[in-house]
């Protein structure tokens, strides 16, 4: 029991970083974005080229920090991951998203981005291939906390833990103590209003793309550095993503962050009683039971 609990807090913070993007994107631009799934595996991949060509020229950085598989080759690459995605967010929007949203509907924008979903899992398997991927071949051993009952942990889970905390944390004191923080919210609730009072829209447009892709990149770096690589990686997030999105409610920054140890927590909680083929289905069950109940999340509110 209490090793499920602690195997949900920790995949729960990957999920919560991969909610934050989603959920800034589709409380300012209104639209359902199926392909910010597949950032994960751009930012996963990302890292892993810049891993490889870091520790090729810098042979120091290959040495592993600590107990962590974790090498500094690998911490370089995953903040150029984080740039490198949230420009390819960016990228996306001006050359599909920008243009649909001039010309088509909300749903448009929906068939859009599976679209632009299936064409960047297809694009990662042709150039990556689709067998699994390591970081580090090294073994990871885990920590024995408690030996009655057992609980086992692993240095890298704990990592990711604490580095999910951190940028969940930076961005709270964005856009709750600076200037920039208060525009983008503002943005958020009203798009007119914000544009009448002189805030830059296309601006924080932008901004949004580049803070959900980074974070996305986080988060698909983590889920790799714990488990494996795969082009499939945005495929296997993206319903957990969602339910976390809507459990926490639409728009709602913290509402994504509970929202995702919430899905974690009950993904890995239904492994008790349910066979290991049934935890996918869990965020499928989550989603409905939040729309029937809740339909805006424990933290969203309702929308004209």
């Amino acid at each position: 029991m209490i090793q499920h609990l602690l195997d949900g807090i920790l995949v729960g913070a990957i999920y919560s970083l991969g909610a934050i993007g989603l959920t800034m994107v589709m409380h300012i631009l209104r639209f359902a974005n199926f392909s910010h799934a597949e950032l994960l595996s751009v930012g996963a991949y990302s890292a892993l080229v810049f891993d490889r060509l870091f520790a090729a020229i810098l042979p120091p950085l290959t040495e592993a920090i600590g107990p962590l598989t974790l090498t500094g080759a690998l911490a370089l690459a995953i903040l150029v991951s984080m740039l490198i995605t949230g420009v390819t967010a960016l990228i996306i929007d001006r050359l599909v998203f920008q243009r649909v949203r001039a010309k088509g509907s909300e749903l448009s924008m929906v068939f859009a981005s599976f679209g632009v979903a299936l064409i960047l899992r297809n694009l990662i398997g042709l150039i990556f291939g689709l067998s699994p991927a390591l970081y580090s071949h090294d073994i990871a051993f885990a920590a024995v906390l408690s030996r009655d009952p057992l609980i086992l942990v692993k240095p890298d889970q704990v990592f990711v833990l604490a580095a999910a905390l951190v940028f969940m944390a930076v961005l709270h004191v964005i856009l709750s103590r600076t200037t920039f923080g208060f525009a983008l919210r503002a943005v958020a609730e009203n798009p007119s209003l914000a544009q009448v009072n002189g805030i830059n829209l296309k601006l924080m447009i932008r901004a949004v793309w580049l803070i959900g892709g980074a974070l996305a990149a986080a988060a698909g770096v983590f889920y790799g550095l714990t488990n494996q690589l795969s082009p499939l990686i945005g495929q296997n997030l993206l319903l957990p993503v969602f339910a976390a999105t809507i459990v926490g409610g639409i728009g709602s920054v913290y509402g994504a962050v509970a929202g995702g140890f919430i899905v974690g927590l009950a993904a890995n909680l239904a492994l008790i009683a349910l066979p290991s083929g049934y935890s996918p289905s869990v965020p499928f069950l989550i989603i409905l039971a939040v729309l029937i109940l809740k339909p805006n999340g424990l933290f969203g509110v309702a929308r004209a």
